[in-house]
């Protein structure tokens, strides 16, 4: 049984380190075959076993329609009403009648048609002369809540406006980037860039070009995916190259040339990282900023030309199997106007900054004595589902084991913007710090609930903090609510996690096709099939695993969480799992631990604008309003500019000190995965760890960013945290 992290593939999805693809030549999948057994699937696995019928249909199309139009461009009232009055009691028909393919390319090319439609009248928009950006107009600053255009004229003004935010938007960056560069007696590297009317059109040139080249598998994909998100947001259908991705996503390693691609506005693709050690690096022929312009993915000689193609189709040409060499097609960047072929044999590439890793800190008292503590920071419960020689639990285990040889007292454990992971590696983990019992509860939708535990003795028993964010999700949500429940952890950050307690399994297509249908690609259907409950009895579906203590964080002025995903699964509760007790120790201390942290809180700068920064995001997201007066909107970056200059300015001589009294009370030591079993501990080092799996591309602009760097890289939530820790130790030992 296993859950699946939801936010890793957006990054993964621009990576061309992806996970191998099969580069030998394959029959075209049958999508009206997979179609219906994925609708047979989806009604008879998913834990409402909810049927297809005419209401169903109308959510089914109202889904897509948010898939291809999440900001409602594209489409207009008169357009949804003839396709709901034409496919809304239909969709169902279509998928359990073979009729899939139709269907797919029909709503495709109702999209498809209104979008490029759009995109050419856009075009011509940005070439117009007569925007003054002198009147009152405003544009909504997020189109979800907006309603559909009445008709075309009505999008056609929604569309001026867009195009007129896009262009000044545009050029009050380059004034503002030409403004610092001036106060600062430095070049302005606006100067190299398009034109904004040049740098709109190559944008939609790309968006054009992704359009007009979605497949049969891209538009079966979008189909039955909308489909699948009525159900609830979390289950999914997934192409073949969607499932690739997916299952890569699950593991520290991939296979490709080791590098992070990324789609520049001149139509190429730019090589803006490059992992340590990689296929790329090793070859010593690309460099950060080269620009590749066409693939022979296969090495046949063959190219295809990537010019403005999207960078989704862009990854799935360079990536492939180990050992099969790619050609690429590329712009030097120290040689601009030349180009030159570049042959990189693919290899598998350990994607370290996933991995679990720690740091040992030494912090000492006003009273000269030293307290160690810890930090665990694991971005995802990563486990390999295809070869199983990657788990976190046993990496965590390891570094735990040296936590404590090291005498580590107090441990701090980073879950922020963990989407999560493995099941079964999470019960493992949670093992590590309560010993055996019961670890979460799982319901199937016949109401029956089986209790996972876990055996053994623990390995740290020392105070825990566990930081938590609204990214937070799933198998996060497990390991901090069991910690919270056995009262064995503080949990701290935003005042809830995401609340994602549904357990979803992956059902594979091409398994459940009929003997003579073909099997080639049929994808996967990844189903909520149980929910999950913590140990104390509730959900954290919706609701999440609250924080004993919340921190100003700057994730809590964003609109993030279950509860505003569409169709989302209701909270509920059932009785507490058996031969479970908590721990009163933690809610002895916990006022005084609140206490505390609030006056800290209180003093501390950071966390005071942090505060101020929520309060003023949630005023411009709640006025849904920006004007298209270019002196308004001077007059309001001014402002955003001369406060940032200002705090900028304060944090300055404030972190300095800080940085002095760190190095006067703190001792800082690294302890990732291949520190564990050296004779002795690294200092940490801000800069060398940042750079030690890959090298970054620099932005042009950010030498004209004068903010200081916070000091030790302790973050201010992590700081506040090992605050925290540091009180419990006290508080046990008084």
């Amino acid at each position: 049984m296993t859950m699946f992290s939801w936010t890793r593939k957006l990054v993964l999805s621009a990576m061309s380190v992806a996970a191998c693809a099969s580069c030998t030549v394959q029959a075209a999948p049958d999508f009206d075959q997979i179609g219906k057994q994925f609708s047979l699937m989806l009604q008879n696995a998913h834990f409402s076993h909810a049927e297809f019928n005419d209401e169903m249909s109308q959510k089914f199309l109202l889904s897509y329609l948010k898939e291809v139009d999440p900001a409602r461009i594209y489409f207009t009232k008169q357009d949804v009403d003839a396709l709901m009055k034409k496919y809304g009691t239909e969709i169902d028909d279509y998928l359990l009648g073979n009729e899939t393919s139709k269907l797919a390319q029909e709503l495709y090319d109702a999209y498809s048609s209104r979008a490029l439609k759009r995109i050419s009248r856009a075009r011509q928009l940005i070439d117009q002369n007569d925007m003054t950006f002198t009147g009152a107009e405003k544009i909504a600053r997020s189109r979800k809540t907006v309603d559909w255009a009445k008709n075309d004229q009505e999008l056609d003004t929604v569309w001026k406006n867009l195009i007129a935010d896009q262009l000044l938007s545009e050029t009050l960056r380059r004034e503002s980037i030409a403004k610092l560069a001036k106060e600062q007696g430095k070049a302005d590297p606006s100067l190299k860039e398009k034109s904004p009317k040049d740098k709109l059109h190559a944008r939609y040139e790309r968006l054009q070009r992704t359009i007009g080249e979605a497949d049969m598998e891209d538009m079966a994909s979008t189909l039955l995916g909308a489909v699948s998100h009525v159900y609830d947001p979390h289950t999914d259908y997934m192409s073949a190259r969607e499932e690739e991705k997916f299952m890569a996503a699950m593991t520290t390693s991939m296979v490709g040339i080791g590098a992070l691609l990324t789609a520049e506005d001149d139509g190429s693709t730019k090589i803006a990282g490059i992992v340590k050690g990689g296929p790329a690096e090793k070859s010593g022929e690309l460099k950060l900023d080269d620009r590749i312009v066409a693939v022979d993915s296969t090495n046949s000689g063959e190219m295809t030309d990537i010019l403005y193609m999207g960078i989704d189709k862009v990854v799935d040409l360079v990536r492939g199997k180990v050992g099969v060499p790619v050609r690429l097609k590329v712009e030097p960047a120290d040689n601009p106007g030349h180009v030159k072929i570049v042959t990189i044999v693919r290899q598998k590439v350990e994607m370290k900054d996933e991995m679990a890793s720690g740091k040992i800190i030494d912090l000492k008292g006003k009273d000269g004595k030293v307290t160690r503590l810890g930090i665990l920071t694991l971005p995802a419960f990563y486990s390999d589902l295809k070869e199983g020689d990657v788990k976190c639990a046993a990496d965590v285990k390891k570094i735990l084991q040296r936590m404590s040889k090291e005498n580590v007292q107090g441990l701090v454990v980073d879950l922020r913007n963990n989407g999560g992971g493995s099941l079964e590696e999470v019960r493992k983990m949670v093992g590590f710090f309560t010993g055996a019992g019961p670890v979460v509860q799982i319901k199937d939708f016949r109401g029956n609930v089986d209790c996972k535990t876990v055996s053994g003795k623990p390995i740290f028993t020392g105070p825990v903090v566990v930081l938590c964010n609204k990214l937070s999700a799933s198998a996060s949500e497990i390991f901090a609510a069991a910690l919270a429940d056995y009262g064995r952890a503080v949990i701290v950050g935003d005042t809830t996690s995401f609340g994602k307690g549904t357990v979803q399994v992956p059902l594979s297509v091409g398994d459940y096709l009929p003997y003579f249908a073909s099997r080639e690609r049929a994808g996967m259907l990844k189903v909520t099939v149980q929910k999950f409950y913590r140990i104390a009895g509730g959900s954290t579906q919706l609701k999440g695993v609250a924080s004993d203590i919340v921190l100003p964080t700057a994730s809590a002025a964003f609109e993030v969480g279950e509860g505003v995903l569409d169709y989302a699964m209701p909270y509920d509760e059932i009785p507490k799992a058996p031969h479970y007790a908590k721990s009163k120790d933690v809610d002895k201390i916990l006022p005084v631990l609140k206490a505390r942290s609030e006056s800290r809180v209180a003093k501390d700068k950071d966390m005071q604008y942090m505060k101020e920064d929520i309060a003023r995001f949630r005023e411009r997201t709640l006025k849904n309003s920006v004007s298209l007066n270019k002196a308004e909107r001077v007059k309001e970056n001014d402002e955003l500019l001369a406060r940032k200059k200002s705090i900028d300015t304060e944090r300055k001589d404030r972190y300095a000190e800080m940085a002095r009294n760190d190095a006067d009370t703190m001792a800082i030591f690294r302890l990732n995965l291949e520190d564990v079993k050296k004779d002795s501990l690294q200092k940490a080092s801000l800069e060398k760890d940042k750079s030690d799996f890959m090298i970054m591309s620099e932005d042009p602009t950010s030498d004209l960013d004068e903010a200081p760097d916070y000091p030790s890289g302790l973050d201010p939530e992590l700081r506040e945290s090992l605050n925290i820790v540091n009180d419990m130790i006290d508080l046990k030992t008084a």
